[in-house]
């Protein structure tokens, strides 16, 4: 199969929708109050078998928004230092954060012939809301990513492998972690993909979905 033919697999695949793995690092718990303190997204692509892979990884640091919350025990919790220099030299606003995570999102959606994104994370309702949240403050008209719909990691390796954290799920799923590495956004959105991309395709491989089928059209999505 070409890489042109491994490219338009991918919208029958989910329906007209790209994967995209997203983290983010907060200040707490709540969307509308805490702030988003690191965030990063890994698009997907399928190769020529029909496997489904890591593309590319986009990461940044994020200024808390003016008047937001951040918890000191989240700051311990993620080891995340504010006041470090370089820390404040690299990093973006919320809406700059926002636009470099969702450029590419949007190339790859069309690479892909898709029509939106969406969202894949650990526990994906707590990285959902809080990127709807900085959506709506920073006024942002096209967010390219279903509003309410995601792919929840969290569930599926319960499902697939019994193990519902992280960490845990990648290890049963044969993905080496580093939980000294853990907490950062770009090192939970490689390893969340690594994981999403084992469950779709452990399920391709069992014949779940079966890629001579689609590719004869004797299997209606």
């Amino acid at each position: 199969m070409s890489e042109a033919s491994a490219q338009g697999l991918m919208a029958q695949r989910f329906r007209s929708f790209l994967p995209v793995v997203v983290d983010l690092e907060t200040g707490g718990f709540d969307a509308k109050g805490d702030a988003i303190l690191e965030i990063a997204a890994v698009t997907l692509s399928m190769d020529p078998d029909g496997n489904l892979i890591p593309d590319a990884t986009y990461a940044f640091h994020v200024t808390p928004f003016e008047g937001a919350n951040v918890e000191q025990s989240a700051l311990d919790f993620t080891g995340i230092n504010l006041d470090d220099s370089l820390r404040k030299r690299v990093a973006l606003s919320e809406s700059e954060a926002m636009n470099e995570i969702f450029r590419p999102v949007r190339k790859a959606i069309k690479a892909h012939n898709c029509t939106r994104a969406i969202l894949v994370g650990h526990n994906a309702a707590f990285d959902h809301g809080f990127l709807n949240a900085a959506v709506n403050r920073c006024n942002i008209k096209r967010n390219p990513f279903h509003p309410f719909s995601s792919f929840d990691t969290a569930s599926l390796s319960g499902l697939v492998y019994g193990q519902t954290v992280l960490a845990r799920a990648c290890r049963a799923a044969g993905i080496e972690f580093d939980n000294t590495e853990a907490h950062s956004a770009r090192y939970d959105t490689e390893r969340t993909a690594e994981l999403f991309c084992s469950i779709v395709n452990r399920f391709k491989d069992l014949g779940g979905w079966n890629l001579a089928q689609r590719e004869q059209g004797m299997d209606e999505l």
